[in-house]
Order: structure tokens, then C-alpha cells, then sequence
């Protein structure tokens, strides 16, 4: 059956039903990741007129092989901070490159648990969570080599660059800003 109710009762119905469905303030843009304390007295913030086109750079392994990464948190940190503030960058203008000591983070849980005695890659959830967001997360392929990990095992989430060093110099070149570890 299909009811036709006035206007002002729909919005206010979907205005209702939104503020229901609203995120959870300290994880507006990747939920369950990223905690953020909103400041509402805070000064500098982020500027919704500018682009935010960043490139994290992921070396550093996480303390325990049964954590996420937290330079991943980072990542995730950054969107919600952003998306608190009303700044949503686009699809692909955040991105992740992953090299050194981290670069195992990055491959299915069989390879994970073989590497690491730890069942799940607990990474893997995290970088799904980052993808969703609009994350490009890159793994360098001289670190594969370095490290020991068969590209075949690595998520097919996650692309395989040529390198950490020369992602990290075209991009900022391009005008992206690099955040390190």
C-alpha cells in the first residue's frame, strides 16, 4: 500500500530517521577504526576548499603480530578527523604505500599465519575499511623481494607498485603531501 504523506512530514520523517542512522562522532568516515576526540574549540582545522591529496608512507611493523598496524590507525585517524570537519577527499586522493619492516601486513591470512603463527591477518579488516573509504593502498614490490613474500599472496586489494621510493617522489612531485611513520 502506498501512503502519501504531506511534505514537511516526510523530510522530517527522513531528517529523523538520518539523525538515527548518524555516525558515531569519533569514527564519522572508518568506523571501528581511527578513534578521534572531537574539539569543538579547536582552531586550525581542516579547509574544505582545498584538495586533501596525502600519501601515507607504512614502514614500521606493528608491536604484536595480532594488531593492526597502527600507521594504518593513522591513515583512518586522518579520514575521520577530515570527515568531522566536513572535508571528504576523493576516491583515490588518499593513499597508502606500504615498504620495510611492514610490508608483511599485507598478505592473505594462509601466508599471515604461516609468517606469523597468528590465524587472521588483522590487518586485513583495517585495510578493507581504509578501501571502503576511498583509500588506494600500495604495497612496493622491491620490499616483496626484500622481505620474502611471494606477490602471489598478497590481498588482491592491495596493488603492487614498482617501488616505495619512486611512488613516494611522483606523487609528491604531482603536489601530494607525504606524511611518514
Amino acid at each position: 500500500m502506498l501512503l502519501k504523506l504531506p511534505l514537511f512530514l516526510a523530510v522530517t520523517m527522513m531528517v529523523t530517521s538520518g539523525a538515527a542512522l548518524a555516525a558515531d562522532p569519533r569514527h564519522p568516515v572508518v568506523q571501528g577504526y581511527g578513534t578521534i576526540s572531537p574539539m569543538p574549540d579547536a582552531k586550525e582545522r581542516p579547509d574544505r576548499a582545498l584538495r586533501y591529496r596525502v600519501l601515507f608512507s607504512v614502514t614500521k611493523a606493528a608491536a604484536s603480530s595480532d594488531q593492526a598496524n597502527p600507521n594504518l590507525e593513522k591513515v583512518a585517524r586522518f579520514l575521520n578527523l577530515l570527515g568531522a570537519n566536513g572535508v571528504r577527499p576523493a576516491p583515490g586522493d588518499v593513499a597508502v604505500v606500504i615498504h620495510g619492516p611492514a610490508t608483511s601486513l599485507v598478505v592473505s591470512d594462509a601466508a599471515y599465519a604461516e609468517r606469523t603463527k597468528v590465524a587472521k591477518n588483522s590487518n586485513l579488516p583495517l585495510v578493507a575499511a581504509l578501501r571502503a573509504a576511498g583509500v588506494s593502498v600500495r604495497v612496493c614490490s622491491q620490499a616483496l623481494v626484500g622481505n620474502k613474500v611471494d606477490p602471489a599472496t598478497v590481498d588482491k586489494s592491495i596493488e603492487i607498485d614498482v617501488s616505495a621510493l619512486t611512488t613516494m617522489a611522483t606523487l609528491q612531485l604531482r603536489g601530494w603531501a607525504l606524511i611518514p611513520d
